[in-house]
C-alpha cells in the first residue's frame, strides 16, 4: 500500500502520521496560567533535538476547538518557563485525562487527583508520580506549516531523577533504568505502549 500524503485533508494526514511515527514519547507539561494556577497538559509530537545547549521540542497545535491559543502555549511564551514530565505507564489514565478540555478555572491537577512538589532551582513545581521531570526555559519558538503549527524550543536547566531509577555504569556514567521509569509511548488513537522486552546491542566501532 502507498498512502499519497498530498490527496489527504488535513485530519487524515494527522491520523496517518499518528499511527505510522510509533512508539512517541510523551512530554506532561506543566505551565503556570496568570492566575497561578497551573495547568499540565500531554503532548507527544516531542523530541530532544540538541545536547549543546540542551534543548528539547514541543509541536504545539495552533489553537483549540474554539479558535483560541492552546494554555500550554500561551502560559510558556507569557512565563518561558515550563516542567516537562516523563509519566510511567502506571500513570496512562491520568496523562490521557489532563488533555480533556475542562471549563475556564478548572485545573487538570485537580481534576486528575494530582498534587505537584518542590523543584528547587525550578521556578515551578513537579507534579508527583513521574520519574522524571525537566525544568526548561524558552529558547526559542516559531510557526510552521499551513495553519502555524507552534514549535516550541525549550533549553533544559535542571533535570530531577528518582534516585531509585538512577545508577552508575561500568565507566563510573550516568545510567537511567528505563524499565524502572516504565515510560509511555503514544501510538494512533486511543492505543499507548508500555516498556517491554529491552534489547542492548553494542554499537560498531
Amino acid at each position: 500500500m502507498i498512502l499519497n500524503m498530498a490527496e489527504m485533508a488535513k485530519l487524515q494526514a494527522y491520523h496517518t502520521l499518528t499511527q505510522v511515527v510509533i512508539p512517541r514519547p510523551v512530554a506532561w507539561v506543566l505551565t503556570e496560567e496568570a492566575d497561578g494556577d497551573y495547568n499540565l497538559a500531554p503532548f507527544s509530537f516531542f523530541a530532544a533535538v540538541c545536547s549543546d545547549p540542551p534543548l528539547i521540542m514541543l509541536s504545539i497545535g495552533a489553537s483549540k476547538p474554539d479558535g483560541s491559543e492552546k494554555d500550554s502555549y500561551r502560559n510558556i511564551l507569557r512565563n518561558e518557563r515550563f516542567v516537562v514530565h516523563i509519566a510511567g505507564a502506571d500513570m496512562a489514565g491520568q496523562v490521557t485525562e489532563s488533555s480533556a478540555s475542562l471549563p475556564q478555572g478548572t485545573s487538570e491537577l485537580a481534576h486528575c487527583g494530582l498534587e505537584v512538589t518542590d523543584f528547587p532551582g525550578s521556578g515551578l513545581p513537579r507534579v508527583l508520580g513521574p520519574k522524571i521531570a525537566m525544568s526548561c526555559s524558552l529558547y526559542q519558538q516559531q510557526d510552521i506549516g499551513n495553519s502555524q503549527q507552534h514549535l516550541v524550543f525549550g533549553k533544559i536547566e535542571q533535570i530531577w531523577l528518582d534516585d531509585q531509577v538512577v545508577t552508575e555504569d561500568s565507566k563510573g556514567r550516568l545510567k537511567v533504568d528505563a524499565a524502572a521509569v516504565d515510560p509511555l509511548g503514544r501510538l494512533g488513537g486511543t492505543e499507548y505502549q508500555t516498556f517491554g522486552e529491552l534489547l542492548s546491542i553494542p554499537r560498531p566501532a
